[in-house]
C-alpha cells in the first residue's frame, strides 16, 4: 500500500477530482456542440478541457520536489497556463470556416477557447468558478440562440439559397428580382461540384414583395435543381 501511494504521490487525490470535473463540466459545453453538429463537439472539448487541467496540474505540482530540495531554483506558476491560453488559439481556428464572405464556426472556436479556461481553473481548483461559467456558457448557448432568432424573427424571408448547375446564367436571376424592383443587399456564389454550384441571395430588408411568386419563378429557370428557403 506504501509502494502505491509513493508511485500516485500523496496529491494524486486532488489531481483526480479536478480532471474528473474537467471532463464532467467542458464535456457538458461539448454536448451541446455535438447537438448542433458542429464541427468540434464532445470528444474535442473534453480533451481541450482535460489536457488545459492537466497542464495547470503540472504547472502547480509538478516542480514541488525541485523546489524543495534545491534554495535556488525559482518556478512562475502562470507561465505553463500563459502558453496553453495563447496555443489554444490554433485549434480554435480550425474550426472556423469561411464561405465567400459568410464566416462559421466563430461561436465553437470561442466555447473551445472558454473550455481550456475552465480546465485551467479547475487545475488550479478554483471549483466554484469553473461551475458557474460552465452554467454561464451553457445558458448562452443555449438560450441566447432562441432569443436571438426570435429577435431576428423575418429576417430569414431575406434569405433565398438556390442550387443549379453551371449552365444557369446569373442575369436570369437578376432579371427576375428587377421584375419585382427588388434590391439586392449580397450575391453569393459557391462550386459544390463540377457541375453544381451553392447561389445565397440576400435582399434588402423592409421591401414588400410575395416571396412564393418569387420563389415560384426562380423554380421555373432551367437548371435549377432546388431551393431552399432559409
Amino acid at each position: 500500500m506504501d509502494q502505491v501511494s509513493e508511485f500516485l504521490g500523496d496529491d494524486f487525490d486532488v489531481m483526480l477530482i479536478r480532471i474528473l470535473l474537467a471532463t464532467i463540466l467542458c464535456g457538458l459545453i461539448g454536448f451541446e456542440r455535438e447537438l448542433k453538429k458542429h464541427s468540434a463537439g464532445f470528444r474535442t472539448h473534453i480533451l481541450v478541457g482535460v489536457g488545459s487541467c492537466l497542464m495547470m496540474l503540472l504547472s502547480i505540482y509538478g516542480f514541488d520536489h525541485l523546489i524543495d530540495n534545491y534554495d535556488n531554483i525559482r518556478f512562475d506558476p502562470a507561465r505553463i497556463p500563459s502558453y496553453v491560453i495563447s496555443g489554444i488559439g490554433f485549434l480554435g481556428a480550425g474550426t472556423i470556416m469561411v464561405h465567400g464572405v459568410t464566416i462559421r464556426g466563430l461561436t465553437t472556436a470561442a466555447s473551445i477557447w472558454t473550455v481550456a479556461g475552465i480546465g485551467l481553473v479547475i487545475g488550479a481548483g478554483m471549483y466554484s468558478l469553473a461551475i458557474l461559467v460552465t452554467t454561464v456558457v451553457l445558458l448562452s448557448l443555449i438560450f441566447l440562440n432562441s432569443w436571438e432568432r426570435l429577435f431576428t424573427k423575418g429576417k430569414s424571408e431575406n434569405f433565398i439559397h438556390l442550387i443549379a448547375s453551371k449552365e444557369v446564367h446569373i442575369a436570369t436571376i437578376f432579371n427576375i428580382f428587377d421584375h419585382y424592383s427588388l434590391v439586392i443587399k449580397r450575391l453569393e456564389i459557391e462550386s459544390e461540384s463540377l457541375d453544381q454550384r451553392n447561389i445565397y441571395i440576400e435582399l434588402e430588408k423592409n421591401q414588400e414583395f410575395d416571396r412564393n411568386d418569387i420563389l415560384d419563378e426562380v423554380s421555373k429557370i432551367e437548371h435549377v435543381t432546388y431551393i431552399y428557403e432559409r
